[in-house]
């Protein structure tokens, strides 16, 4: 079974853990370094990112991340920042976990 792993910065350092999920403390300087590592192990299948984490170029990455990486990348909305269309968001993630397009109605 796959791993999931949450990178949060250090002000949500306990949350995850105490769900028992592999939780990682970093600063956004070491986002890059930590994505990299994450997607060199083979034991890794979901990475969940606290988005006050995510910088442009750090943007960039993580949609490179996720067009070559087979794994799912999943950014946490940040507390008090607007938060995108849930649907829209729901279907990328389901298109990129199972590989196809879907359409959900109420």
């Amino acid at each position: 079974m796959k791993k999931i792993v949450t990178i949060t910065p250090p002000d949500a350092a306990h949350g995850f853990a105490l769900a028992g999920v592999k939780q990682l403390v970093r600063t956004p300087q070491e986002l890059d370094d930590t994505l990299l590592e994450l997607m060199g192990d083979p034991a890794t299948g979901v990475i969940i990112i606290d988005e006050r984490l995510v910088a442009g170029s750090t943007q960039r990455r993580i949609e490179e991340i996720e067009r070559r990486w087979p794994g799912l990348v999943v950014e946490l909305p940040a507390p008090g920042k607007p938060q995108r269309p849930e649907e829209d968001y729901v279907l990328n993630l389901i298109r990129r976990a199972i590989g196809y397009q879907v359409r959900l109605t109420p």
